[in-house]
């Protein structure tokens, strides 16, 4: 039985799916743990413990970051990491799911201290190796990246990215692009009417709420609700007397908020991997219909198709969004066949089982491949 460790970024959010009973919906922020388990892998994870990483670990890390970041380098959370390596290292393979951890990683399997081979998943990566300062940081890194058994990104243009910019610096290590995901039975639409509201939910940096309160202050016989974190809501600021806005809902009463909307609004400024794709997809299964940016994350390998499973816009284009929303809200017809098609789309080409399998091949393959060369000095 081949034992996989993943190590998560901590967060409440992944404390409550964790707590979560098996196959309740929120539990897809576990990152294929269930259904992994279910076909045989032997999981464990960096979250077992309800406590902080201990005094030694925080002290470590903190200095492994600074120290880092001084010359010229990029940090993350390496007290989790380190905290966690003697468990990790019990394994046959180690998946990372986002890159606060994930960089810590790949610079300790680069040093050699851990020692099974490591999947990485990148979330934004680009941008943090844009960060980097010195060409000797620059180096360091990409010798980590080729350390990877897989790199794995969820937008066709971080891959390329990503696979790019490490082989500039002396060839590119697997880089793969995996859609994500989305389990059509949690997400599933119960024949209800929907409610009058445009909903707009999200989390990520890039979400162009701004965008939104423009177009919702010219369209004010609609009825907006945003759902969104603390930090987004402070930050927006005034409102439009037609927008509703809630904060930090539990999993549940934010897929309640999504079920019920008439149409979903998902405005994102441009960058090269968040297409507010979790939330699109939920959306999609849900059958809504969705208008959303067309920012590189998305536009390739989602199997979006304007005018047919969704409506896409041009990142920062308010007119574009509001005639879009306009011309949803405005023809039921349109608007239930965009939801059937998104469904149908999801089903076939973007599920949850879809997702863990790709996942699975490589997990698979990091265990089964030669260890990488480690000649290149540091």
């Amino acid at each position: 039985m081949t034992s996989v460790f993943l190590c998560f970024r901590d967060s409440p959010q992944r404390r409550r799916a964790l707590a979560a009973a098996p196959g309740a919906p929120e539990r897809y922020q576990l990152f294929g743990l269930d259904q992994l388990a279910g076909r045989g892998f032997a999981m464990r994870h960096n979250l077992e413990s309800a406590t902080e990483p201990p005094a030694w670990a925080r002290v470590a890390g903190r200095g492994i970051k600074r120290a880092l970041e001084a010359a010229g380098g990029y940090g993350g959370d390496f007290a989790t990491v380190l905290a966690s390596l003697r468990l990790a290292n019990r394994s046959d393979v180690v998946l990372s799911t986002v890159d606060t951890v994930g960089i810590p990683l790949m610079l300790v399997k680069r040093r050699g201290r851990l020692r099974p081979p490591l999947v990485y998943v990148a979330i934004g990566l680009p941008e943090r190796l844009a960060r980097l300062r010195t060409d000797r940081m620059r180096g360091l890194y990409a010798a980590a990246l080729r350390s990877c058994s897989a790199v794995v990104a969820y937008s066709s243009k971080e891959a390329d990215d990503i696979r790019r910019w490490v082989d500039e610096r002396g060839g590119a290590p697997r880089v793969e692009f995996v859609p994500f995901g989305v389990d059509p039975s949690s997400f599933a639409p119960d024949g209800g009417d929907a409610g009058g509201e445009v909903v707009s939910i999200g989390a990520d940096p890039h979400r162009d709420f701004a965008l939104l309160l423009r177009v919702a202050g010219r369209m004010p016989g609609v009825a907006f609700r945003i759902v969104t974190t603390a930090d987004h809501a402070r930050a927006l600021g005034t409102r439009p007397e037609n927008v509703a806005l809630e904060s930090d809902l539990p999993f549940e009463q934010m897929r309640g908020r999504l079920a019920a909307a008439r149409l979903v609004a998902l405005p994102v400024r441009e960058n090269s991997y968040s297409g507010a794709t979790t939330v699109l997809l939920q959306a999609m299964a849900l059958e809504k219909p969705v208008v959303v940016t067309r920012t590189s994350a998305i536009a390739t390998g989602y199997g979006l198709v304007d005018g047919e499973n969704v409506r896409l816009v041009a990142p920062g284009d308010d007119a574009g969004f509001e005639k879009a929303l306009a011309d949803v809200l405005g023809d039921d017809f349109h608007a239930r066949a965009l939801g059937v098609s998104a469904r149908v789309t999801v089903a076939r080409e973007l599920s949850w089982e879809r997702y863990v399998s790709r996942f699975q091949q490589l997990l698979d393959d990091a265990v089964a491949a030669p260890a990488p060369s480690r000649s290149e000095p540091d």
